[in-house]
């Protein structure tokens, strides 16, 4: 089946959204769509699988554990975030939407 992967954007950008793009047996894609959102103070993400994310339209920074500095993804930059690592997300574009696909296995 084809689709397009910046057709059906949500029309509420009051919350990040989550669509799984595709989701089979040890490996799932997801598209996030976010609008100036962030991690709430405090919150970590601590998965038990490796997920490798990239930001296709807008911009993000990722706060990691054991970093001292922030990752700052812009269109086409890519990261992978290994099972356990801690992390969250310090910021998203405001002005715009934030388009990302995350592939977890």
């Amino acid at each position: 089946m084809l689709k397009n992967l910046f057709a059906a954007m949500p029309a509420d950008t009051s919350c990040e959204a989550f669509d799984d793009l595709l989701d089979v047996p040890g490996l799932r894609i997801e598209r996030i769509v976010s609008h100036g959102q962030e991690s709430p103070p405090g919150f970590w993400y601590e998965q038990d699988e490796d997920e490798w994310v990239i930001v296709l339209q807008g911009s993000a920074t990722l706060e990691v554990e054991g970093r001292e500095t922030l990752i700052t993804l812009e269109p086409g930059d890519h990261y992978w975030i290994p099972s356990g690592l801690r992390h969250r997300v310090d910021s998203t574009a405001p002005d715009g939407p934030t388009i990302w696909l995350a592939v977890h296995r």
